[in-house]
């Protein structure tokens, strides 16, 4: 089995578990879609990695609107304004 470097904080596979643990609070099966499908993971995980700053990425998975950064996979909620939040 691959196992990450030493110096790994979590690893790629972290991210996918995450991402799909978040999904599945919201009532989604994991059976229900194909991941890869809405986001390239691989892609995902470079562009957390190299980035200096702050940044967030959002993608939309079955209906439900996902934000991910390099500390966390939110969930985006519209507030009754209609103003989107995490």
């Amino acid at each position: 089995m691959h196992s990450p470097p030493a110096d790994s904080s979590g690893g790629p596979n972290d991210l996918v578990v995450e991402i799909i643990e978040t999904l599945e609070t919201c009532g989604l099966e994991d059976d229900g879609y194909q991941l890869h499908d809405y986001v390239d993971i691989d892609a995902l995980e470079q562009l957390l990695a190299s980035s200096d700053g702050d940044i967030a990425v959002q993608f939309t998975v079955e209906g439900i609107p996902l934000e991910v950064s390099p500390d966390s996979v939110d969930v985006i909620v519209e507030d009754e304004s209609g103003c989107v939040n995490e």
